[in-house]
C-alpha cells in the first residue's frame, strides 16, 4: 500500500518555486499527498499575479483535498486554547495539524518547530522519505 502524507504549505511553496521536488518524487512513488482548504488558501493568497496563480492551481492538482470536519475545528480550537500563549500556535497551523491528526496522516513540513509540541502529530524527517 502506498504511503500517505498531509503536506504543509512550506513544502508546496518550494515545489512551486522549483526549489525542492520531494513532493513530486513521493507522488511518482505512488505516495498519496493531501492538503486541506487552509493550505490551498495560504498558497492562493501568496500569488503575486495571475501567472503565479495559474501555476499554483496547476501544482495543486498533485494533491487531494481533505474535507474539514467539525472535529478538526474542535481539536484546533482546543489546541489554540492550550498552545497559543505558550508556543505561539497560529490558527492556520492549528487547523493543518488537527487535519493531519484527524485523518491519521504524518505531517510533512519544514517548520517542525511549529508542530512538535502538539500531541500525536507524526513529523517524519524529510530526508528519510526517499
Amino acid at each position: 500500500m502506498a504511503d500517505s502524507f498531509f503536506c504543509d504549505t512550506s513544502l508546496i511553496i518550494d515545489l512551486i518555486n522549483g526549489r525542492n521536488d520531494l513532493l513530486k518524487r513521493l507522488a511518482e512513488q505512488e505516495s498519496v499527498l493531501f492538503v486541506n482548504s487552509i493550505v490551498e488558501m495560504e498558497l492562493l493568497q501568496g500569488a503575486h499575479d495571475k501567472r503565479e496563480l495559474r501555476k499554483i492551481e496547476q501544482e495543486l492538482n498533485l494533491f487531494r483535498c481533505l474535507e474539514l470536519q467539525q472535529a478538526v475545528f474542535d481539536l484546533a480550537t482546543d489546541w489554540i486554547r492550550r498552545y497559543t500563549l505558550s508556543h505561539g500556535l497560529l490558527l492556520p497551523d492549528a487547523i493543518i495539524a488537527a487535519s493531519a491528526h484527524f485523518y491519521r496522516l504524518p505531517l510533512l513540513t519544514y517548520n517542525r518547530k511549529d508542530f512538535r509540541y502538539l500531541p500525536e502529530i507524526g513529523l517524519p524527517e524529510l530526508d528519510t522519505l526517499l
